[in-house]
Order: structure tokens, then sequence, then C-alpha cells
């Protein structure tokens, strides 16, 4: 068992009902922090299992259960060099010279420019490269991977969450293992 940290922004719910917190603490969320910012529920998990996918399935099943519908999970899929930077523990310096190939090959490509100086990274991407390149552990990856593929079920109104995320971390696990 482990203690996975994450937030599930939702949403449907409205935030100024008596009942806001206690529908979902009464559902199962007593280990998230309900807050609502911006016209969004957020709830910030520490949740305990035996591997990522189960928590967030379970915390997902929990927040549906409360009345409230799951939009994404977080932390956020798309990483500055600077977010790269804070999750690893590594410099930014030392994240720019592997985004511009000068320490090492093969960096994933920014999948999106918000400026022409601010490209975004795919934080699974990333990982799975961190991970081959012996920078970032394999429980990181994986947990990068499962945050992506929740949102991809989510996003696809995917009515069997559970078994998506086992299916898709098997096989990224297989991936890594090639690696």
């Amino acid at each position: 068992m482990g203690t996975f940290e994450f937030s599930i922004i939702a949403s449907g719910l409205n935030p100024e009902a008596e009942d806001f917190a206690d529908r979902f603490f009464n559902a199962g969320c007593d280990d998230a922090t309900v807050s609502f910012q911006r016209g969004h529920i957020i709830l910030d998990f520490a949740r305990e299992a035996k591997s990522i996918d189960k928590a967030i399935v379970s915390a997902v099943k929990c927040v549906v259960a409360a009345g409230a519908t799951v939009d994404r999970v977080e932390p956020d899929p798309l990483v500055s060099l600077a977010d790269i930077a804070a999750r690893t523990g590594m410099s930014r310096a030392a994240m720019t010279q592997y985004s511009k190939g000068q320490r090492g090959r093969g960096f994933p490509p920014p999948v999106a420019r918000v400026t022409s100086d601010s490209p975004l990274w795919e934080w699974a991407e990333v990982a799975k490269w961190l991970f081959k390149n012996e920078k970032l552990t394999r429980e990181s990856a994986i947990e990068a991977e499962a945050l992506r593929a929740a949102n991809e079920a989510i996003e696809a109104r995917e009515p069997q969450l559970d078994e998506r995320l086992k299916r898709r971390l098997q096989e990224y696990e297989a991936e890594l293992e090639a690696a």
C-alpha cells in the first residue's frame, strides 16, 4: 500500500449548497480536501491504495457517487521546463540542455507553445524519457502515464475506467521493461 497524491477537478454541484462538503465526505472522499476555485470543484487527494491506478479509480468513483462530474485528474499533463525541473528535483538549466539535445539525445519534442518562448511538453512522454535515461524512478514514470491514461478515459467518457487504466499500465510497464 502506498499513498498517492493527485487532484480531481469536477463540476456539477452547487458549492453554496448546505451539504456540499458533506456529500463528498459521505461518498468516501474523506481523504481529500475540497475547495471551489474559478468555477471548478477541486478535490486534493492523499489516497492509500495498492497502485496509482487503483487510487485514481476509487477516487473517481467516490466523486461521481457524491453527484459531481469528473472533468480531469491533475497534476497538469502539460509541463514547462520549469515544471519538469520542479517535478524531478533537477535544475531548469539541465532541463533546457536536455530539451536542446546538449545532454542526451531523443528528448521528446514540445506538444504546444503558449508563446514562442514557452513550449509545453507532455509530462508522460518526458517521464518515460527520463526513466529510460535513469533520471526518474519507474514509479514516477508509471504515475505520469496513469494520469494521462485516466484523463484520456475521462475525456472519452469511458465506462470501464478501471479496466482501461489497468490494460494501459500493463502495456506501459512492458514498454519500460523494453527500454
